[in-house]
């Protein structure tokens, strides 16, 4: 088990977009209709099975309050990928994505980005999330934390970006 390659990755975004959700559905199975706010960072570790192997993923939640931004500045370091998250029935998170890009790619250097559209479930739309990730070359997912559609497919691709294959 000890060769099996660690990678930090971090998972950002408005306060409220399911984050936390995301990280839980996959790393535990469950959901849960009722959260506490992620106060700072919390983390999880996950074994990912991609084609060319089994990596184990750290996964670092970041709160997504104002507050915290100059906590996350330093949460950031190391992190070899980083999903970007806003809710797909919430237009005001889809126009934080830029400010969300920058942190991210100033104090991760050298980092790829996911960007994810969470919340399918409660979507009036899909896609509005792509026209973004395109313009930054990153891919783009989209997620419900609540029925578990397309999570798995979230952290296999971030786990495919941070091991280089992505």
């Amino acid at each position: 088990m000890s060769d099996i390659p660690l990678y930090k990755v971090s998972v950002g975004g408005d306060e409220a977009v399911g984050k936390t959700s995301l990280i839980r559905r996959y790393c535990e199975g469950q959901f849960e209709t009722s959260r506490v706010a992620t106060i700072g960072v919390d983390f999880q570790t996950k074994i990912v099975e991609l084609p060319s192997g089994a990596v184990k993923l750290s996964i670092w939640d970041m709160a997504g309050q104002a507050r915290f931004e100059i906590v996350r500045t330093g949460m950031y370091r190391g992190s070899r990928a980083v999903a970007i998250v806003f809710d797909l029935s919430n237009p005001e998170t889809l126009a934080h994505l830029p400010a969300w890009h920058t942190e991210a790619v100033t104090n991760a250097k050298g980092t790829k980005i996911l960007v994810v559209g969470n919340k399918l479930d409660l979507a009036p739309a899909r896609g509005v999330g792509k026209s973004f990730a395109d313009s930054v070359g990153a891919p783009y997912v989209e997620t419900s934390a609540q029925s578990g559609e397309g999570v798995a497919e979230m952290f296999t691709a971030l786990a495919a970006l941070a091991g280089g294959n992505g």
